[in-house]
């Protein structure tokens, strides 16, 4: 059995091919971590020797947490360190500033830290889930109030805000919960508390034993189709400029060998660009002729309809036109109860078609049975499409 996590399984939920790399070969990053991920780090830090020191009842001043945070910063900090947002003008000290302001605000806000018994900071532990499987549990801050009411505590360093309906959703705390509810038998609630520090504000939810009971199971689930996957596919998003696996993605390893053509002669005359350059020529002159096509038959029928006649005449060819009734479906509640009229008037056979698409999802994510995959050829095709490079501003 493995050990499992939020993070691992969310690697394989964002991108697939960057869980492989890092889960399955194990390969080493390129970039070590992203400077808002380590300016996060040095604020948990930070905090949690706060909290240490108050253990042993010392005094502790925002300028000393400060201090520390300072000689954190200039210890761990590297130039490798990536700072996706350099183009907006942002260096790696306006993130230490920024750090030092989340700090402030948050001593501020909670002295004299008093508002319960902490019982662990950065707590490393495991839950054992019914399949076998383990999960990782690190909690930020944990503590319990008077009343027995424990406190699962997160400190959050994102420029997002946190809303509630994410919040009731969360799958890393709820898990953090469960094994709260199993350590400590007394306890009479498990809130889940965000510490928004970009915004000095927290936010507080709470699941209950069926929640928490469910969530488990769909993590099993999530897990049963983690260890079954067979292919690890790129997933690009706006998460890919923060991977430190950029340079050997086959999503990018290419833009990566262009980057390194300084000449433009040299740029030009690379293989993929001239073949990217005429597939995207051709596909725009497809979408031209298309839109020429029915500018065309519109004046046609205008042509047509001026005359008073139903053919005109080229120099080869000839158009006729002729008049006909289109039908258009109803939508919504109205279109599934016009479906339902069809197949109580025995009719809904003869006239229906089969979704490819639908068929194509339900069949390969093995939503139906195995008897429909058995009666049919799974071939490898091939989908090519056009965006626009992000790497490349618009010009005038």
């Amino acid at each position: 059995m493995a050990m499992y996590s939020h993070s691992k399984i969310s690697t394989f939920e964002n991108c697939p091919y960057q869980y492989k790399l890092k889960y399955i070969d194990k390969i080493e990053p390129e970039i070590p971590t992203t400077i808002e991920a380590f300016m996060g780090s040095m604020v948990h830090e930070a905090l949690k020797k706060l909290y240490e020191d108050k253990k042993y009842q010392k005094e502790v001043s925002v300028e000393s947490v400060l201090r520390y945070y300072g000689y954190l910063w200039e210890k761990e900090y590297s130039e490798d360190i990536l700072v996706v947002k350099k183009d907006r003008g942002l260096t790696a000290d306006h993130y230490r500033k920024m750090g030092e302001k989340f700090i402030i605000d948050y001593y501020m806000k909670y002295k004299p830290f008093n508002k319960f018994t902490i019982l662990g900071l950065e707590t490393q532990d495991r839950l054992t889930l019914p399949d076998g499987n383990q999960w990782h549990i690190r909690i930020d801050k944990l503590g319990c109030d008077n009343s027995e009411n424990y406190y699962v505590c997160d400190y959050k360093t994102s420029s997002r805000m946190l809303y509630q309906e994410d919040a009731d959703s969360d799958r890393q705390l709820a898990m953090y919960a469960k094994w709260v509810k199993d350590k400590f038998k007394d306890a009479k609630s498990v809130k889940l508390l965000w510490h928004m520090l970009a915004f000095n504000k927290e936010v507080i939810s709470e699941r209950n034993e069926q929640q928490l009971e469910k969530l488990q199971q769909d993590i099993m689930n999530k897990i049963k189709e983690v260890e079954s996957a067979t292919e690890f596919p790129t997933n690009v998003t706006a998460l890919c400029n923060y991977c430190g696996y950029k340079s050997i993605c086959p999503s990018f390893r290419h833009q990566r060998e262009l980057e390194s053509k300084v000449e433009v002669q040299q740029f030009k005359e690379d293989e993929g660009v001239k073949l990217v350059d005429e597939f995207a020529e051709i596909k725009n002159k497809l979408n031209e002729l298309k839109e020429k096509e029915e500018d065309l038959k519109e004046k046609i029928k205008a042509f047509a309809e001026q005359k008073d006649v139903d053919t005109i005449y080229g120099s080869n060819m000839k158009a006729q036109i002729q008049d006909c009734d289109k039908i258009i479906m109803p939508e919504g509640e109205d279109k599934d109860k016009f479906i339902q009229l069809m197949k109580d008037k025995g009719i809904y056979e003869d006239c229906s078609m089969v979704c490819f698409p639908k068929l194509k999802s339900k069949i390969l994510n093995g939503d139906i049975a195995n008897e429909f995959k058995d009666r049919i050829d799974i071939i490898k095709d091939c989908k090519i499409s056009l965006k626009k490079r992000d790497d490349i501003e618009d010009s005038d």
